[in-house]
């Protein structure tokens, strides 16, 4: 077996984690309807309820069908979501009420179906896709003549077209299919037996769809493309193995999709390919010079045709170039195109000669590329010659009606007669000093000059006005359109032909000229935006640069809507001097957040929540979704054409990527704040706790000496607080150069076994003084193991707690230490737990106390700066430990105190011989000992 990839096994890896995180789709895929899917899809359901599964029905479609509608008791069934349309309510599927129940396990009838205008989707397996993304199972059902790239099959062998359908890729992306298969002869009989239908529609359905030819077609249809998934899945199975290699590159296949209404047909055809091919696919149109022209219909047509290869998975593109061939050969070569498919034409005798089919004139230029050449499926019964025909009349309808729609205005026409009239005025007066044929070219140029400025239309007028006046004012006889010189015949042909010619080329340079200049203001746009977004510095400055040029470029109204704290999106007001935005009413703050939570496209134009005013886009960067783009398009059909759609895409993903580089400037910049804060802070801590230690200790040890001295007995009181105060001083500069110590990094463990008990005792004698007023119960399990700890930091550890509880609480509540021993992922540790019975910690200070000066009451009387549990929690990270504090809650409700608590782990003691047993109880007591007389940096801990 060949060594895995790490790459694949990432890719895998990355995969199986998404899938983990989705719930699992399972189709029930049948020929036809009747073969009992919703059946077995009920059946499958009861087996997990029966399994303590919780399932609920989503909808499912029993037709009547009594056995079928007995599997339904004992679910749960959700209510149909009640719609009005066109005055009447109908029942849909309820998507937020499955949503907001969360099951296991849910039931989605007929995939394929259309919901009704005013949902959130068009299609129910968007619906599907949305409950999958939730975590939640589906079990659907669907036939095959809905799957897509089958719908025009199928409608040639049934006659009868079906428009409900699902992209293939959802069916691909199943995780589960199951086959329900029925013989056609058994569905027949059902059909009879009125188990599918009523037995009226039964009788039609025989008659028509449900004819025994079709049903075993239907049902090869169905067999073929469930083998197509199970070669499928065998093929993954070896390549996430490594079996054997799969191909060194992969297939990919170019489709040529043109104005024709041979395109969606040519499309499905494609992607049948491209799944047979397990490759990918791009679809192409070229727009050359004569395309331009095409009325709005036939651009209509193509532009549907791109969309419907989008919706089956192709990648599409849109390509401008003189030749079409030329421009599908440059652009294969450079894609790496392994195939490329394009229509067989239909020409035939001199039009076949007059123009070269497409197919070829790319066959002469394909090279290494394979040439596949679909011909367009002709009408039964003899139709193909009634199809040529009705395609040859369209195309001249669609001719005239370009011919109306490209039609100048009347004016350019009465400026192309001025024209011709200045210069017949112009040449009158040249006439006696030039050459005759010379006069020629001034009526060119005003050719040249009309098909400029004014168009086609008025450029070929000019030519045949050029050609008369010419004749009628200068050629002999003048005054007359009769030649006297049959050589000027010659003239008149050659001028007509270079004036038709100067005109047809010079507009068509101009229309060029006219989709460049458009290309390069949209480049030039992006380039615009993208410099000036790397210049910004602010999030209103971003917000103010995007919302202008969207709206410059598209003629659009714009809003940028941004989350706040809670992920709640809402609209960022930019700068008053950009351009206009969407009015409040136009914005629906639902759809907003519906797009920013999904990360996919809604509202205009998309197949979410279609009726939505504007169009929503998610602004993804690489790390997080940062917010919603909304666009409301003044023209309709700005965003048909793939070009634009991308450009807008490349917008938000620009501005996008300057929002979150915005965000991550503002993390690192707070970053460098806080580091240079803290070296600072460090630096002064050490400075100060060095300067005050030493005039310190010398404080405390005069006041001890004057405490003992005889004469002080007057002043005991007063002495006594001085050294009570010099003490807690003390104990505040101690944990000042501890913390600065533990900053620094040189905080070094001297690590022994140690009994927690020990180390327990050591501390309450250490804060006997402090914790007099407070009983304390100690609560440690017998059982407990040796620790590898630092005593003295251990030791200063407990200090610190026991003196925060003691200055919290109220005299005489006691304090309870406590200790278990626990196993989680197969690792032991330790337990602490030092419990009071105060007033408990503030809402929302769990975790910040342990925060270096966070004290528990701000700007409160009781002494402290707030270091002691910062240390505590350098201290237990340092063995290896966590720390953390709650509140203790009463059964009903009150607050009985506070809990602080921290982990130790625990490790496997060297062994020892039975023999040193005693000894090594003994050393654990000197150690003890020694420790007791170690003087105790924390005698004096921080108050918190």
């Amino acid at each position: 077996m060949n060594r895995p990839d790490p790459d694949e096994l990432l890719d895998k890896l990355q995969r199986d984690e998404e899938k983990r995180q989705r719930g699992r789709l399972k189709i029930f895929f049948g020929a036809s309807a009747g073969v009992g899917k919703t059946y077995a899809m009920l059946q499958a359901a009861r087996r997990r309820y029966d399994e303590g599964a919780d399932v609920v029905v989503g909808i499912a479609e029993t037709h009547g069908r009594s056995e079928t509608a007995a599997l339904l008791e004992g679910l749960d069934v959700l209510p149909l979501a009640q719609i009005e349309y066109r005055g009447r309510k109908l029942g849909e599927f309820d998507l937020d009420a499955a949503l907001a129940r969360k099951p296991q396990l849910i039931l989605v009838d007929e995939l394929a179906h259309s919901n009704v205008q005013g949902a959130r989707h068009l299609k129910r397996w968007q619906d599907v896709y949305e409950l999958l993304d939730a975590g939640i199972d589906v079990y659907t059902t669907v036939n095959v003549q809905h799957l897509e790239s089958l719908n025009d099959v199928v409608g040639q062998i049934t006659g009868i077209r079906v428009w409900e359908t699902v992209p293939d890729r959802v069916f691909d992306s199943a995780d589960e299919v199951t086959l329900v298969d029925l013989p056609a002869e058994e569905l027949l009989d059902r059909m009879r037996d009125g188990k599918v239908y009523l037995p009226q529609q039964a009788e039609r359905a025989v008659r028509n769809f449900f004819r025994k030819g079709n049903l075993i077609a239907l049902r090869e249809l169905a067999l073929r493309r469930t083998a197509d998934r199970v070669d499928a899945q065998m093929r993954e199975y070896r390549a996430d193995r490594s079996i054997q290699r799969i191909w060194q590159a992969r297939e990919r296949l170019l489709v040529c999709v043109g104005p024709g209404p041979e395109a969606p047909m040519l499309v499905r055809a494609a992607a049948r390919l491209a799944a047979s091919l397990k490759a990918d696919w791009i679809a192409v149109y070229v727009e050359t010079p004569a395309l331009q022209r095409l009325p709005d219909a036939r651009r209509e047509r193509t532009l549907n045709a791109l969309k419907l290869a989008a919706e089956l998975g192709a990648e599409t593109a849109t390509l401008a170039g003189a030749d079409a061939a030329t421009a599908l050969i440059g652009y294969a070569q450079a894609r790496n195109v392994s195939k490329l498919v394009a229509g067989a034409s239909a020409r035939t005798g001199v039009e076949r000669r007059l123009r070269r089919p497409l197919s070829e004139r790319i066959a002469e230029k394909a090279g290494d590329l394979d040439l596949t050449l679909i011909r367009a499926s002709s009408e039964r019964d003899g139709g193909e010659h009634r199809h040529l025909l009705n395609t040859t009349a369209n195309a001249w309808r669609e001719a005239l009606s370009a011919a109306r729609e490209r039609r100048s205005p009347p004016r350019a026409y009465a400026f192309a007669l001025a024209i011709c009239a200045a210069i017949t005025l112009l040449a009158s007066q040249l006439i006696d000093h030039i050459d005759l044929t010379n006069l020629v070219m001034l009526y060119l140029l005003g050719v040249i000059f009309a098909a400029v400025k004014l168009g086609r239309g008025p450029g070929v007028v000019l030519s045949f006005m050029s050609v008369a006046a010419f004749d009628f004012f200068f050629v002999p006889p003048r005054m007359s359109l009769s030649v006297s010189d049959t050589q000027y015949l010659l003239t008149f042909f050659g001028m007509l032909l270079t004036s038709l010619v100067i005109s047809h080329l010079t507009s068509s340079l101009r229309r060029e000229a006219s989709v460049a200049r458009r290309r390069e203001q949209r480049t030039g746009a992006m380039y615009a935006m993208a410099r000036e977004l790397a210049a910004a510095l602010t999030t209103e400055q971003i917000v103010g640069i995007g919302s202008r040029h969207v709206s410059e470029v598209f003629g659009a109204r714009v809003a940028i809507l941004l989350p706040d704290s809670v992920d709640q999106v809402k609209q960022k007001i930019e700068d008053p001097d950009a351009a206009v935005t969407l009015e409040g009413e136009m914005l629906d703050s639902d759809v907003g957040q519906w797009v920013y939570d999904q990360q996919k496209p809604a509202g205009h134009g998309t197949d979410t929540l279609p009726a939505a005013a504007a169009l929503y886009l998610p602004l993804k960067a690489p790390m997080r979704t940062r917010g919603v783009l909304a666009v409301v398009m003044r023209n309709e059909g700005e965003l048909d054409v793939p070009e634009q759609q991308r450009m807008l895409d490349a917008f938000a993903a620009q501005i996008a990527l300057a929002l979150e580089r915005v965000h991550y400037v503002d993390i690192a910049r707070d970053a460098l704040v806080n580091m240079e804060s803290e070296r600072l802070r460090n630096s002064l801590l050490s400075a100060i706790s060095h300067d005050l230690r030493t005039p310190l200790t010398t404080i405390v040890g005069f006041s001890s000496m004057l405490a003992q001295s005889p004469d002080a007995q007057p002043n005991a009181e007063l002495v006594e607080a001085i050294h009570e105060e010099a003490l807690r001083m003390t104990g505040i500069v101690t944990n000042l150069l501890d913390m600065a110590r533990l900053q620094a990094g040189s905080l070094q463990l001297n690590q022994q076994w140690t009994l927690l008990e020990e180390t327990v005792g050591a501390a309450l004698r250490a804060c006997k003084r402090v914790l007099a007023n407070h009983p304390v119960q100690v609560k440690l399990p017998a059982d407990l193991p040796l620790l590898h700890l630092d005593a003295v930091l251990m030791e200063r550890l407990f200090s610190n707690l026991f003196e925060n509880a003691a200055k919290y609480t109220a005299p005489a509540t006691p304090l309870t230490i406590g200790a278990q021993r626990l196993d989680a992922d197969g690792k032991s540790f330790v337990r602490v737990t030092v419990d009071d019975n105060g007033p408990g910690l503030p809402a929302g200070m769990e975790a910040r106390v342990f925060e270096k000066f966070t004290r528990g009451e701000k700007e409160s009387a009781k002494p402290g700066i707030g270091l002691g549990l910062a240390i505590c929690r350098a201290i237990v990270e340092a063995h290896g430990g966590t720390i953390g504090a709650l509140n203790r809650v009463s059964a009903d409700g009150h607050v009985e105190g506070a809990r602080f608590w921290f982990t130790l782990p625990v490790e496997t003691p060297p062994d020892a011989p039975d023999a040193l047993e005693d000894e090594g109880a003994d050393a654990l007591t000197h150690a003890d000992s020694d420790s007791e007389s170690t003087p105790n940096p924390l005698a004096k801990p921080s108050h918190e």
